[in-house]
């Protein structure tokens, strides 16, 4: 369907923002757009939606899927839109120019939510211990 407006604050004009984009788990092939280094591991929508409006950004989640997403867990379920500009063109924030920038400023702040930093603390050492230990139990088999 084309574009029934040319209106940017019109919320058909606003950008798409999968979490499959700034999803460190991703390659490139399966629908990531940003580095590697830079993106987070397994981001939910509702963390994109929060660090966004946080931001101070027009933003909504819609119940819709990224197509090269195959698992169809409600946890990858999503899609965040967000308001770049607003009726006469200009920007809603200098800081976000592009869709790009929305996906660096997400991905860089994440890490930062306080249901990723106490999560983060003891959990990641621990699921690593944990799969390394399988890992050497199926070699030695």
């Amino acid at each position: 369907m084309a574009h029934l407006t040319t209106n940017p604050a019109d919320k058909e004009r606003f950008i798409c923002v999968y979490p499959v984009y700034i999803n460190s788990k991703k390659t490139l092939a399966e629908g990531r757009r940003i580095p590697a280094e830079k993106a987070v591991e397994n981001p939910s929508c509702a963390e994109i939606r929060d660090v966004l409006t946080a931001a101070g950004v027009n933003v909504y989640v819609e119940n819709k899927m990224h197509p090269r997403e195959w698992n169809r867990d409600v946890q990858f379920r999503g899609r965040v839109r967000v308001q770049l500009k607003l009726e006469d063109g200009s920007l809603c924030q200098e800081k976000f120019t592009s869709r790009k920038d929305v996906m660096f400023y997400v991905a860089e702040m994440i890490p930062k939510l306080k249901t990723r930093t106490q999560k983060s603390g003891g959990g990641d050492a621990n699921s690593q211990q944990g799969e390394g230990g399988k890992k050497s139990k199926k070699k030695k088999k």
